[in-house]
């Protein structure tokens, strides 16, 4: 049986497809894109602000390979497979895609949204400009959403690296006092 969240995952090319269709009746396109490498209450806020920017929601998701060329080895966390039927789950998103580029130009040229939303850790001048270009060339509207602080995929991992530090450092600490008090 074919779960809701299996029918909002598209090929680029059925992508384009499935958005002539929809612009009849939803003309306003709300396109954005990132790692969503560990989900947080910030991911989450972020995609349920841009999909009140318009009528249906479209993220591309960055694939294994160009979540490690941004990111740098270790990352991603989570596969692609593993991300994308995450961020598909949600009631916030229409549609999900895998994008490979490192760059929105070619996205930006298939999905030819009516918004392009960006986190506010960018600016409209720190965008790509080719990106900022083709935003321009299909009318897109650029939309910085605010951050939502304290959450961000880094601090968690960050959080998670100091923790399993601590928690060895107890350890660690619980056997030297046993061996200790043994001899």
């Amino acid at each position: 049986m074919t779960k809701r969240s299996d029918r909002k995952i598209y090929r680029t090319e059925t992508l384009g497809w499935w958005l002539r269709f929809v612009r009849v009746s939803y003309p306003k396109i709300v396109f954005t894109n990132g790692c969503f490498d560990i989900l947080h209450e910030g991911h989450v806020r972020f995609l349920e602000e841009a999909r009140a920017l318009g009528d249906v929601l479209v993220v591309a998701v960055n694939s294994d390979a160009s979540v490690k060329a941004l990111k740098g080895e270790g990352r991603p966390i989570h596969s692609q497979q593993s991300r994308v039927r995450v961020i598909a789950s949600l009631e916030s998103v229409d549609a999900v895609v895998v994008m490979d580029d490192l760059r929105n130009t070619e996205m930006l040229r298939v999905v030819r949204p009516f918004v392009w939303a960006k986190g506010g850790d960018y600016t409209v001048d720190t965008l790509d400009a080719a990106e900022r270009a083709v935003a321009s060339e299909v009318g897109a509207q650029i939309k910085i959403l605010p951050l939502t602080h304290g959450h961000s995929t880094t601090s968690t991992i960050s959080r998670i690296g100091r923790n399993e530090l601590a928690s060895v450092a107890s350890a660690s600490i619980a056997f030297s006092a046993h061996a200790e008090s043994s001899q």
